[in-house]
């Protein structure tokens, strides 16, 4: 084996839980239909799932188990995808993480999971007061490559990035903040307990504190890399006006139509800014070949719901008239350094979008991708110029980690309020307190009265 083969999936849940059936049926939707450079008959080392508004904010900023129901439902998804697919294999997880509203899974196929040396986390919040309602979380695997135990790095970040039109100077200044605040912290291999029999056995622990002098921000000399979430970078740096709606794409338009899709792509925002360098330094994409991701109508979601019960095709796009179509779910990847590239490069089989759900308003996003399997090592006279692991687009932030704790700090009372307020068994618990304090105190007064 030469290479490593990776799933990489970003969804927008919508702090909806999925369909497990429907979701499944889809969720290598991406995969190539046709033998090519990937063998299909064998399931990869490694699935990824980046994940935005995973659950509604209470459970999310609390986190725990609070988030754990809905995890436990997209690890139903992948084993029930991957069954169906394959059969008899199975995948453990490696990483259940979450920065507020942004999660990351990561499987890695049964037979390899002895590879993973490690795995670093970190997590950032670029949402209010630096919070997690927006952000980004990542891990970095170190996976052996023989059995010599040299190790290649590979990190996957989640994130979700600032809405609206307009906001593509912000969403730039997400972009920084991240490289300059997702910092990872180095964790320890934990053999699985021979009494588990558990596929989805955690595979990992927290080390001990005082291992900062392994802190690394995302770039990194020796790691490949992959970024991916609701981006939300858009067509338009303004919202539509009444009767732009005329001008969106249609399902059936020819190519060569105004309303093709493709002519739309090319106003992308986040080609446009990177192209400018002002994000997303030194990555890469796939072709994009697939229709806007974002914002399907409540009539279309309707629609694909009603598709999905009588077992036919949803062909159709409505989109909802105040936002403009656009491409906010992507996948970024940092190619093999230059310095490598005379060997092997990142190699994609499949970039699409899978059909909509009607749970979310917009369409889940697949890379099927595969990376050389060898480690990368910095020659002695490489110019730090040349690639951008060597010589990150900004600095890291001294204050990372104090601006860390307190927005989680933050996170936990806003969590806790909200849970309170805007949750059923929230509600429940104030009125019996409330209940409880008000019999109390009619009971104290009676015996007062005695």
């Amino acid at each position: 084996m030469d290479s490593l083969n990776l799933y990489l999936l970003t969804f927008n849940c919508a702090r909806t839980p999925a369909d497990v059936d429907l979701f499944s049926k889809h969720f290598f939707h991406a995969l190539p239909h046709t033998a090519g450079s990937q063998d299909l008959s064998v399931p990869p080392e490694l699935i990824v799932l980046c994940l935005q508004e995973i659950a509604p904010i209470s459970y999310s900023f609390i986190g725990g188990s609070f988030l754990a129901p809905y995890f436990d439902v997209l690890r139903q998804v992948v084993s029930q995808a991957v069954s169906k697919r394959w059969g008899d294999v199975h995948y453990a997880d490696v990483v259940a993480d979450n920065s507020g509203m942004t999660g990351l899974m990561v499987f890695a196929r049964s037979d390899v999971t002895d590879r993973i040396s490690r795995v670093d986390k970190a997590r950032v919040g670029v949402g209010i007061q630096q919070m997690g309602n927006k952000g980004a979380v990542g891990a970095r695997l170190g996976y052996q490559t023989d059995e010599d135990g040299e190790t290649l790095d590979l990190t996957f970040v989640a994130a979700h990035l600032a809405p609206f039109e307009y906001a593509f100077e912000k969403r730039n200044g997400d972009w920084r903040e991240i490289v300059q605040r997702l910092v990872f912290s180095r964790q320890a291999r934990q053999s699985v307990d021979a009494g588990d029999e558990s596929e989805s056995a955690a595979l990992l622990q927290d080390l001990p504190s005082g291992s900062s002098s392994e802190n690394q921000g995302m770039f990194t000399p020796n790691s490949y890399l992959f970024f991916a979430g609701d981006l939300n970078y858009r067509t338009s740096n303004t919202l539509p006006l009444p009767g732009d709606h005329a001008r969106f794409p249609t399902f059936d338009a020819d190519p060569s139509s105004a309303v093709h899709h493709s002519q739309l792509f090319k106003d992308d925002q986040l080609n446009r800014e990177k192209r400018k360098s002002r994000c997303f330094h030194g990555m890469s994409e796939a072709p994009i070949n697939f229709p806007p991701t974002y914002k399907y109508s409540a009539k279309a979601r309707r629609a694909a719901w009603d598709a999905a019960r009588n077992n036919t095709e949803f062909q159709d796009w409505k989109w909802t008239a105040t936002r403009w179509p656009s491409w906010c779910d992507r996948v970024l990847y940092l190619d093999t350094p230059t310095w490598m590239q005379d060997q092997a490069r990142v190699q994609t089989h499949g970039y699409d979008a899978l059909p909509l759900f009607p749970t979310s308003d917009h369409r889940a996003v697949a890379l099927s991708a595969s990376v050389p399997l060898r480690p990368i090592r910095v020659p002695d006279d490489v110019d730090p110029a040349t690639d951008v692991r060597l010589r990150a687009p900004f600095p890291i932030d001294p204050e990372w980690e104090r601006k860390r704790d307190v927005a989680r700090g933050k996170e936990i009372i806003v969590g806790y309020l909200a849970y309170l307020g805007l949750t059923w068994e929230g509600n429940g618990l104030v009125l019996a307190s409330i209940i409880g304090v008000v019999g109390a105190w009619l009971v104290l007064r009676s015996l007062l009265a005695i």
